[in-house]
């Protein structure tokens, strides 16, 4: 891709100046705001469960679908955003993921709900816009941090959604409605939230630093889809990391709570709290695994890159395994917290490579990329619906998978980076003062 208007070389993080960072901060917004959406649900499963008498098993086979609509939708986005743009792929997307949202409290038994809830999921592709979108507005030297730091903000939708959706259902349920109806009302708040952002996304943003795909030269945006990417094994081993560092941060939103409150006895509030905790982590944690992965990039090239990938995933490894193992709150809250800083920092070093796998195709790459984080969450979720398997467990047999996977990663050999800046870069990543 050319450009008159070149991606920008420095992240101005205070700045709404360029129509880079305008779209930079308005598409980790959107990726937060649809967190809120994807998953306002899972923080007051405790009282969704007696409310519709789910069991253990249909509890899990909604953690399942609740991932599960996103990995072909995931797909398809990146497709449409080398094709539509991202601008117009992310209002679409806004706006009809909307409509479950809201209709989600006409739920009143377990099958109505699952397939809410599938449809809901779908919403959960808004992380490849982000990602596409920001590789465009920025240049090669800091794409790994720019992607990480947006990525990372839109993150944090899961923990804030944890803290917050308990404390509105108490809110409501303040008014003098029930718990039945409060849960229910509750998710009105995300829907007006995505519609909003809809808005911002149509108004304030550019497809390209040069203006939209209807009003630039298209060749010099529109990239043509290769399915032979497929055949690269990078992408599959890229494929593979997200899922045990992706997919287990949104599985762990979603059985959190859930754990807090049957293994340490917790209120659903103060479990939503601890489960917060976990998502606010990633005010900078993927921030940083992105800006580490950029800066060992500079002096090692890819092959730094990917030894910084299988580092984290080994060390989230153990420390789910911690987790697993701890017999008290104060032991699990700090397992937790060493494993969700590899972890998220695992999320940021991922998708500090997949920019540079295939340029042409970073949309595709993006995508399926992306869709593997989702496949990891669904999969995890039949371990935590089994009746004859215990969440510790579930967590123990995770740790190994994802331990088995660093090992793996280091041994893939990922190449040059293409088009890596010299070593020696005077320019500051982060400025504060507008451009």
């Amino acid at each position: 891709m050319t450009f008159q208007n070149k991606p920008l070389e420095k992240i101005a993080l205070f700045s709404l100046k360029t129509v880079q960072m305008r779209t930079f901060h308005i598409t980790w917004l959107m990726f937060f705001v649809c967190f809120f959406g994807w998953f306002g649900l899972a923080p007051l499963m405790p009282t969704i469960r007696e409310d519709l008498g789910l069991t253990k098993s249909q509890v899990g086979n909604i953690i399942i679908v609740s991932v599960s609509g996103t990995i072909i939708a995931r797909l398809i986005i990146g497709r449409l955003c080398d094709t539509w743009g991202p601008r117009k792929t992310a209002v679409r997307l806004l706006l009809f993921g909307s409509i479950p949202v809201f209709l989600v409290g006409l739920a009143n038994d377990y099958a109505t709900f699952l397939l809410f809830r599938l449809a809901i999921s779908v919403i959960g592709a808004s992380f490849v816009i982000t990602q596409f979108h920001t590789s465009i507005m920025f240049a090669p030297r800091i794409k790994g941090t720019a992607n990480a730091v947006a990525g990372g903000w839109g993150n944090l939708g899961g923990g804030v959604t944890n803290m917050v959706m308990p404390l509105i259902f108490a809110a409501i349920v303040g008014f003098g409605y029930t718990g039945h109806e409060a849960w229910r009302l509750a998710m009105i708040l995300p829907g007006c939230m995505m519609l909003g952002v809809a808005f911002l996304y149509a108004r304030y943003t550019k497809d390209t630093p040069d203006g939209n795909y209807s009003e630039v030269n298209r060749n010099a945006v529109k990239t043509k889809t290769d399915w032979t990417v497929l055949a690269d094994w990078r992408i599959w081993a890229l494929t593979l990391a997200y899922a045990m560092c992706f997919g287990m941060e949104i599985t762990f939103d979603n059985v959190a709570s859930l754990h807090f409150v049957d293994t340490f006895g917790l209120s659903q509030a103060s479990a939503g709290f601890w489960a917060g905790i976990f998502g606010l982590m990633n005010i900078f944690a993927r921030a940083l695994g992105g800006f580490v992965s950029d800066k060992v990039g500079e002096k090692q090239g890819m092959k730094g890159k990917g030894t910084l990938l299988a580092f984290v995933l080994l060390a989230e490894g153990g420390g789910l395994l911690l987790f697993a193992q701890a017999a008290s709150l104060t032991l699990a809250i700090i397992a937790m917290l060493g494993f969700a800083l590899f972890l998220k920092m695992a999320n940021g070093a991922t998708y500090g490579i997949v920019p540079f796998v295939n340029e042409k195709n970073v949309g595709l790459v993006s995508g399926i990329v992306g869709a593997g984080g989702n496949l990891g969450g669904m999969l995890f979720g039949f371990l935590f619906k089994s009746e004859n398997i215990s969440y510790e467990q579930a967590f123990t047999y995770i740790g190994y998978a994802v331990i088995g996977t660093g090992i793996l990663v280091l041994l893939t050999r990922f190449g040059k980076q293409p088009g890596r800046a010299p070593a020696a870069q005077p320019q500051p990543v982060f400025v504060t003062e507008k451009k």
